[in-house]
């Protein structure tokens, strides 16, 4: 990348480089929000780097991301960290994400630049998923998840973080939005849910493939299925029974997504894109997964280009427009099970380590735990 251009320039440039989705969805939000929900992406891939580096043993993953933490909240050097982490990333690391390791000093920049409300609720959403995404990690495997709820944590820790993130920025942002605050915050983990669970049931294949599996076993118990043993030939009919259960799920999630949209003033059109544009590809998805039960890579059930600029092209049209937006999202939806919600929770963590500033030789120093 450029090393000649502005901090926020540079994360302007590396964006669709890290995610083509994001390069597509953010930049439809006012200046206000744009370069701090950049920002917080930013960060949270470089966490999802770090995690997914397969070179490092657990422990170090986990010193990493502790000290990863520690330079979003201004109390570590970010020079430091790139330096130590740019020596361990192999080969799997891909070149965009090493240049964006090796940046972090930028990205860190950026954040240091926002405001007070801005900042706490980046560092809130960082410090969390730098907690919780080390205790599935560690436990992955072919068995999948234990129990329902044990999806929704992970949901929670690698999505519903960046929801309830996106609701403190988009209060801050508005007024207007900051009236339906406890609303928003009711639907904000449902609104993240809905996408992670989607994205899981696209990628189950090629999750296995690396040897995880984010699917709860309590699922598939019912209908006699250990995941454990479960490969993608012979088509299984017990495990597309689970996976439909599981649809519902993520339908129901979807469908609170959309009222958590809904909640935005109709004037904020850039708002209401960045949100409807997420949960009308992920409400196709589903779609394409209920139609094709035996399919056995993502790639088959992804949504075409065509079906991606339709989207975009259907929901400008109605952006403004409730009970059409309703009427899209009920007919993108159409065919496919609905589950009954319970409710939707947040789990609380036991504690948090505090991570004070690096000494100059590189050790990192912790606090008392703090409840």
């Amino acid at each position: 990348m450029d090393s000649g251009i502005s901090d926020e320039a540079y994360q302007e440039q590396i964006l669709p480089h890290v995610s083509r989705t994001f390069a597509l969805t953010i930049p439809q939000l006012p200046p206000a929000l744009r370069i701090a929900v950049t920002n917080a992406y930013l960060l949270c891939r470089i966490a999802d780097t770090i995690e997914d580096e397969p070179s490092l043993p657990p422990a170090a993953t986990h010193a990493f991301l502790e000290r990863f933490v520690a330079v979003v909240a201004g109390r570590g050097d970010p020079g430091l960290l790139a330096k130590d982490l740019e020596l361990l990333l192999s080969a799997w690391t891909l070149p965009t994400e090493r240049d964006l390791v090796s940046n972090v000093q930028r990205v860190v920049n950026v954040t240091a630049a926002l405001s007070e409300p801005k900042q706490a609720a980046i560092q809130r959403c960082v410090e969390l998923m730098c907690f919780g995404m080390p205790l599935f990690q560690s436990t992955a495997s072919l068995r999948g998840l234990s129990r329902s709820i044990d999806l929704d944590d992970y949901c929670y820790y690698v999505a519903g973080v960046v929801g309830d993130m996106l609701t403190d920025l988009f209060c801050d942002y508005s007024a207007a939005i900051a009236q339906h605050r406890n609303e928003l915050q009711e639907l904000a983990v449902s609104f993240a849910q809905g996408l992670q669970m989607t994205n899981i049931l696209k990628d189950v294949w090629e999750d296995r493939s690396r040897g995880a599996c984010w699917l709860p076993q309590e699922v598939f118990t019912r209908h006699g299925l250990d995941l454990a043993k479960l490969s993608p030939e012979p088509h299984d009919a017990r495990f597309a029974a689970g996976m439909r259960e599981l649809l519902g799920t993520a339908h129901a999630h979807l469908r609170n997504a959309l009222q958590y949209a809904l909640l935005m003033p109709a004037k904020e059109v850039g708002i209401r894109r960045f949100c409807l544009w997420a949960i009308g590809l992920a409400v196709l998805t589903l779609r394409k997964i209920e139609q094709n039960p035996r399919f056995t890579a993502g790639a088959q059930v992804k949504i075409t280009r065509s079906a991606v600029a339709m989207t975009r092209t259907l929901v400008d049209l109605a952006v403004r427009n409730d009970w059409l937006l309703g009427r899209l999202f009920a007919l993108a939806a159409r065919g496919l099970p609905l589950a009954s919600l319970g409710e939707v929770r947040r789990p609380q963590p036991p504690h948090r380590v505090v991570v004070e500033e690096e000494p100059e030789h590189g050790r990192r120093a912790y606090g008392s735990p703090a409840t």
